[in-house]
C-alpha cells in the first residue's frame, strides 16, 4: 500500500525520529545559551552642552563632544545664563560610539530612546500633554580625520510623561521628574564607523515651543544594537538551515510529482510551508555586511509575517482536511472564513510596520507613537490584528474539538463496521493521533538561547512535516491477501467493501492522504 510515510512507519522508527529531532532542538538551544552572547548591547550616554558662537548658524557645522576637534562646552544652564548664552545656541552633542570604540556592520541596527533629566521648579513646572520639539540632525564618518557627512536631518515632536512623586514645595526643588523614555531614532544598518547626533532644543514663546517644558538640566541617550558575536553565529545558523530545508523541500514535492494523480491541497499548503521557511533562512543578511541596506529590518519582518500567516493557515487546513466526514475538502475556497481573518490581521500588521519602520527608511527619527494620532492609528491595527487573532484561534480550537469529537465517535463505532471500512478509519485516526507533533517553546534564561531555540524549532517543524507527510514508496507484502480479505465480507456491505477493495489494492493510486482529503466522504 502507498502512503505517507508517517502511515508507514513503524512505532519504534517513529520514536527515534522524534529523538533525534529532539536532539537537534536541544542543539539549538545550547548553540545560543554557551556559544552565541547577548543578542544586543545598550550603551549609555550623556549629552555634552555645546555652544553654537556663530549668530548665523550654519547647517553643515557638526559639534564634537570630545577629540581635538571638540566644541566649547558648558557644564550648566547657571553657567549659560552667566555668560548670557541663549537657548536656541545650546547645542547637545553626542558621539556614537564612546573613545576609542568603532561601530561594525555586525551590529546590524541601531535603536536609540531618548531620556530628559528635568529638575521640579516651582515657577517651571511641566504643563499637563507638553510637547518638546527637537531639531536634530545625524552625521557619520569611517576615520576619525574625515569631516562629518549628514546623514539625516530633522524637527521631531515627542510629547513628555513626567510624574513628580513627592510633594510640590519649595522644599523639594531641585528633585528630579521620572520621565517615560521617548523612541529617537532607528537605523536598519551600521554601515558606517562613527556617528554624531546633534540635538537642539529651539525656543520660540510666540510661537509657543518648548514653553512649560520644565527646567531640563541633561539629556541622556541609549543605544541599542545586536552584538556581533550573535549576528555570527545567527548567520551560521541561517546559512546552515537553509540547504537543509531546500534540500528536503525539493525530495518531498519530488515524491508529489512522481504519484500518478495531482496534488492535493494539504500537500500543496505543506510545500507552501516549506517554501516560505526557506525564504526566511536565505541568508541574504551576509549582504548587508558589505552594503547600506537600511530596508532589512523591514524585509525581515515580511518575511516573518509571511511565515507566520502560512503556518496559521497550514494549522487550519490541516485541521479541516482531517475531519473525515466532512465532504467539502481540498478546496482552499472552502476555508476563507478561518483564512480570512489571518489575512486581515497580517495586512493590517503590515501597513502597521510600512508607517513605522518604512517610512524611517528616509527618516530615521520618525515614530508613530509620536503624535496623538499616530497613536490612536498604531493601536487600531493592533487591536484589529488582535481580534483577528482571536477570532483565527476560535476557528482552530472549534475544528480540533471537531477532529476529536470524530476520532472519538469512530471508535466507539469499529466494532460494527465491516473489516475493509474499520481498516480504513484506524488509519486515519492512527495518523491524526500521531502525525501533527509540536515542539512547544522552552522557557530559557538567557535571550540568545530562546532566540535560535525557537529559530531552530519552526525549522524542525517544518522539516518533519514535510518528512512524515511525503507519500511513501513502501509495499505491503500481503496487498493480494487483504484484498480477498476484503472482497469476501459480508454481502450487506458489498457496496462499500468492492469500494474500499479498489482503493487499498491500487498501489499506484492515492495515498492515505489523498483519500482522506478527496472531494467524496468516505462515510
Amino acid at each position: 500500500m502507498a502512503g505517507a510515510i508517517i502511515e508507514n512507519m513503524s512505532t519504534k522508527k517513529l520514536v527515534i525520529v522524534g529523538v533525534i529531532l529532539l536532539l537537534f532542538q536541544a542543539f539549538a538551544f545550547m548553540v545560543g545559551g554557551l556559544i552565541a552572547p547577548s543578542p544586543t548591547t545598550a550603551v549609555h550616554y550623556l549629552a555634552t552642552k555645546c555652544v553654537d558662537t556663530v549668530k548665523h548658524r550654519q547647517e553643515t557645522k557638526w559639534f564634537m563632544p570630545w577629540g581635538p576637534d571638540q566644541c566649547a562646552k558648558i557644564r550648566t544652564f547657571d553657567e549659560a545664563m552667566a555668560k548670557k548664552i541663549e537657548a536656541n545656541n545650546i547645542v547637545f552633542a553626542v558621539h556614537i560610539p564612546l573613545p576609542n570604540k568603532e561601530m561594525s556592520s555586525w551590529f546590524q541596527f541601531m535603536l536609540v530612546i531618548l531620556q530628559f533629566d528635568i529638575a521640579f521648579k516651582m515657577y517651571n513646572q511641566i504643563e499637563e500633554g507638553v510637547v518638546v520639539t527637537v531639531d536634530v540632525g545625524l552625521a557619520y564618518r569611517d576615520d576619525t580625520f574625515s569631516e562629518w557627512t549628514e546623514m539625516a536631518h530633522s524637527f521631531e515632536q515627542r510629547k513628555l510623561s513626567c510624574n513628580f512623586t513627592t510633594a510640590k514645595t519649595f522644599e523639594n526643588e531641585g528633585r528630579y521628574y521620572e520621565c517615560d523614555p521617548l523612541p529617537f531614532m532607528e537605523v536598519g544598518s551600521v554601515a558606517h564607523k562613527y556617528y554624531l547626533l546633534n540635538i537642539r532644543l529651539p525656543v520660540n514663546e510666540r510661537k509657543k515651543i518648548n514653553v512649560g517644558i520644565g527646567e531640563i538640566k541633561d539629556i541622556r541617550l541609549v543605544s541599542i544594537h545586536q552584538n556581533g558575536g550573535f549576528t555570527k553565529v545567527w548567520f551560521a545558523m541561517k546559512t546552515f538551515l537553509t540547504p537543509s530545508i531546500l534540500i528536503i523541500m525539493i525530495w518531498y514535492w519530488r515524491r508529489i510529482t512522481l504519484m500518478s494523480r495531482p496534488p492535493v491541497l494539504l500537500e500543496k499548503v505543506i510545500f507552501a510551508l516549506g517554501i516560505s521557511m526557506t525564504f526566511i533562512n536565505i541568508p541574504v543578511e551576509w549582504f548587508s555586511i558589505g552594503f547600506n541596506w537600511t530596508w532589512m529590518l523591514l524585509f525581515g519582518d515580511i518575511r516573518q509575517g509571511i511565515f507566520y500567516s502560512m503556518l496559521l493557515s497550514f494549522w487550519i487546513i490541516f485541521c479541516g482536511e482531517h475531519l473525515m466526514d466532512q465532504t467539502e475538502r481540498n478546496r482552499f475556497s472552502v476555508y476563507w472564513k478561518q483564512v480570512g481573518p489571518i489575512v486581515f490581521g497580517s495586512f493590517c500588521l503590515f501597513i502597521f510596520d510600512m508607517c513605522e519602520r518604512g517610512v524611517q527608511l528616509t527618516n530615521p527619527f520618525y515614530s508613530i507613537w509620536a503624535s496623538d494620532v499616530g497613536t490612536e492609528l498604531a493601536m487600531a491595527f493592533i487591536i484589529v490584528a488582535g481580534i483577528c487573532a482571536c477570532l483565527y484561534f476560535l476557528f482552530l480550537c472549534f475544528m480540533v474539538f471537531q477532529v476529536f469529537r470524530n476520532i472519538s465517535g469512530k471508535r466507539t463505532s469499529l466494532p460494527a463496521m465491516s473489516k475493509a471500512r474499520r481498516l480504513h478509519y484506524e488509519v486515519l485516526i492512527i495518523k491524526v493521533n500521531e502525525g501533527h507533533w509540536h515542539w512547544g517553546e522552552h522557557t530559557v534564561q538567557v535571550n540568545s538561547a530562546f532566540f535560535t531555540g525557537i529559530y531552530g524549532m519552526w525549522n524542525l517543524y517544518v522539516f518533519a512535516i514535510m518528512f512524515l507527510y511525503a507519500p511513501s514508496h513502501k509495499r505491503y507484502g500481503d496487498e493480494q491477501s487483504s484484498g480477498q480479505c476484503i472482497t469476501g465480507d459480508a454481502g450487506a456491505n458489498s457496496g462499500e467493501d468492492i469500494q474500499l477493495t479498489t482503493t487499498i489494492t491500487n498501489v499506484e493510486g492515492p495515498t492515505e492522504i489523498y483519500k482522506m482529503t478527496g472531494k467524496q466522504a468516505q462515510e
